[in-house]
């Protein structure tokens, strides 16, 4: 029996909760997103004096939680998570890398919500066909993104209204980060917590030779 038929032969309900599906066949028990993380060391640094240099009322994102999320798939129970973790496993995609430059915010700099780093056209294609593989296998399952995939890597989230920061981010504009090479991507668990969400691994898909 195919993969699609093994979901079509047990129906899943799910509820549109915002900008995530909530999986109602079984009790709720974690809360994922498909991720592919930022590890390169030197990336890491230089993004990390970035946010040390940046003076804004403005939380920044812990280096160790850097990542583009290539689908949220919000809360879901251990069962699907297994069918999420197969469907994952028959991505085939090669090893490409990404060049990190510029800055960014949601919706705008004068009323940002989140500051981001750009990367490249060519990595961002990468990224963008990447997301979109990781969309046609987990459409079986009922999963639907609730916005188009955009290749920006969030470093600050604004928690309460601040002026414009245009100024302060003006001469990061062509800022050039580094650069590093997707070769994994994962399902990922998320726990919210006050102090902020903590992530853990629950599937590693590698990039074919």
């Amino acid at each position: 029996m195919s993969f699609a038929n093994v979901i079509r032969s047990n129906p899943l309900i799910y509820e549109a909760t915002g900008n995530y599906y909530k999986d109602n066949s079984k009790k709720v028990v974690m809360r994922t997103f498909v991720a592919a993380e930022i590890s390169d060391k030197n990336l890491i640094n230089s993004i990390k004096k970035f946010q040390s240099k940046v003076n804004i009322k403005a939380k920044p994102v812990e280096t160790q939680n850097l990542h583009f999320t290539l689908q949220f798939l919000g809360e879901v129970s251990e069962e699907i998570s297994q069918k999420i973790k197969q469907a994952l496993q028959t991505i085939e995609f090669k090893t490409f890398k990404v060049n990190f430059k510029g800055i960014g915010a949601f919706p705008r700099m004068k009323t940002p919500r989140v500051i981001w780093i750009g990367t490249d056209e060519v990595g961002a294609k990468a990224l963008t066909d990447l997301a979109k593989k990781v969309e046609s296998v987990l459409a079986p399952l009922g999963f639907v993104p609730d916005k188009p995939f955009k290749s920006h890597l969030t470093v600050f989230r604004v928690k309460n209204r601040i002026e414009n920061v245009s100024k302060e981010f003006e001469r990061y504009k062509t800022e050039d980060f580094g650069d590093q090479e997707i070769s994994v991507i994962k399902l990922k668990q998320s726990v919210l917590t006050p102090q902020g969400p903590i992530y853990s691994d629950l599937e590693e898909i590698k990039a074919k030779p």
